[in-house]
């Protein structure tokens, strides 16, 4: 028994030395003790806090019960358990204020933490393998001189034994996040000018397919550029069903950037996580850059997934049985009567106002998720300058039960030109619980 245990004991250290060779191999650990190359300028940290925009780094890194910036302790689940985001603020007791650019720089693009040991995969650090020296010495002076200091300690992550067990994500960061040489020369497969910054933002800092792509069994993103078909083709998160954004066929370039810049266009208004992502990075970026950014979105190939195409006819069907309102059915009747003053007998909306049902993606998703939880939940565009005014939509969780939310869901679902499937009470039961829970 004893001699077994230290076999298993001596082979668990010979695989974690692979490990570590494999990661010096394979994703070159970086110099930890390398020192920022410039001088650290009013300039620099200005142009480091835009990037940190960019990178929505508040997001993840300040807790949602009243933490200050960047101080770490906001919970982020995943299938193994919760991992707490850490103190990013220059203290020098529990933050990052002692880290050398040489440290900074690997946690950043290389996956490997302040002592040496491997980060998750939570920080997403594949995607900013992509970022360039020059703008990761910005953020670094951001990060250094142009945040406040926070003494507070990182919570423990949730995640129990053996899987807490770090060595091994030295294998997961060989096979699946690029290094940063690599990344920089595959930045050069693009030739546009407009357009290679689009991918920039969008691969890198904007880390947009964190979301947007699907992930494997082993959870790396199923692609990190358009070079793989399922980049940004569309996911689930958190209960959400995330769209597809490639090519966007039924937004035009101007609505993205209006989209990404205000929290609202023409035809759709921002909710769920993605409030929270304009709210904090995208409305706070150039016009010049979110073009870029639409610009790249709309020279992807399109999916074709549940693609919506519009039908005059039926939507003219829905419109008059709507006008008349006579022998409707429970799903028409709760329209009429909780939703037809803002959205209209059209479907329609009001442009910058009040979304678009017809063609929605929201509504014709594979997954109902998001459509239910906006119905029980509600939602509410975030104040951005772009467009300062706050607008809500009311929650009807305690108006509707389970039955009654599903046949309002599967009219929406299935009017004007919209043919996505119906909606279940059990698929409702699920989500409410969900939102109860949290």
């Amino acid at each position: 028994m004893k001699s077994t245990l230290i076999r298993l004991l001596l082979l668990a250290a010979l695989l974690a030395l692979v490990a570590w060779a494999v990661s010096l191999w394979l994703n070159r650990s970086g110099d930890a003790s390398a020192q920022m190359p410039q001088p650290i300028t009013e300039q620099l940290i200005d142009k480091g806090a835009y990037l940190a925009r960019v990178g929505d780094c508040v997001a993840c890194h300040t807790s949602h019960d009243g933490g200050k910036a960047f101080a770490g302790g906001l919970g982020i689940a995943s299938p193994i358990g919760t991992i707490y985001s850490t103190n990013i603020t220059p203290d020098h007791k529990t933050g990052i204020g002692a880290w050398s650019y040489g440290e900074f720089e690997r946690a950043m693009r290389r996956g490997i933490g302040h002592d040496g040991s491997a980060l998750y995969p939570a920080m997403p650090y594949p995607s900013y393998a992509k970022v360039s020296d020059a703008d990761l010495q910005a953020l670094y002076a951001y990060f250094m001189k142009g945040v406040a200091p926070v003494e507070q300690a990182n919570k423990a992550n949730g995640i129990a034994w053996p899987l807490s067990i770090r060595w091994p994500l030295a294998y997961w960061r060989a096979l699946f996040s690029p290094t940063p040489e690599t990344a920089a020369a595959d930045a050069l497969s693009i030739d546009d000018a407009q357009l290679q910054r689009g991918a920039y933002l969008v691969q890198g800092l904007g880390h947009c397919g964190s979301c947007h792509t699907p992930r494997a069994l082993t959870m790396q993103e199923q692609g990190l550029d358009e070079r793989t078909g399922s980049y940004l083709s569309g996911a689930e998160l958190n209960g959400w069903a995330v769209p597809a954004l490639r090519g966007m066929p039924h937004w035009s370039e101007q609505q993205i950037v209006d989209y990404l810049g205000s929290g609202r266009n023409s035809i759709a208004a921002v909710a769920g996580e993605m409030k929270d992502v304009v709210a904090n990075s995208t409305s706070h970026m150039s016009d010049e850059d979110l073009l870029a950014m639409a610009a790249y979105l709309k020279s992807l190939e399109a999916t074709g997934k549940g693609e919506y195409q519009h039908a005059p006819q039926r939507s003219q069907a829905t419109i008059a049985k709507l006008t008349t309102a006579k022998d409707l059915d429970l799903g028409q009747r709760l329209y009429l009567d909780n939703c037809g003053a803002c959205h209209f007998v059209t479907g329609q909306g009001a442009e910058q106002v009040f979304p678009r049902l017809d063609g929605a993606s929201v509504v014709n998703a594979e997954n109902p998720s998001a459509l239910i939880q906006v119905i029980l939940a509600g939602a509410m565009t975030p104040s951005t300058e772009r467009a300062p005014s706050v607008l809500p939509m009311p929650g009807f969780a305690e108006r509707m039960d389970d039955a009654e939310v599903a046949e309002l869901a599967s009219f929406l679902r299935h009017g004007w030109s919209n043919q996505a499937s119906k909606v279940t009470a059990a698929q409702v039961r699920e989500v409410r619980a969900a939102l109860q829970h949290h």
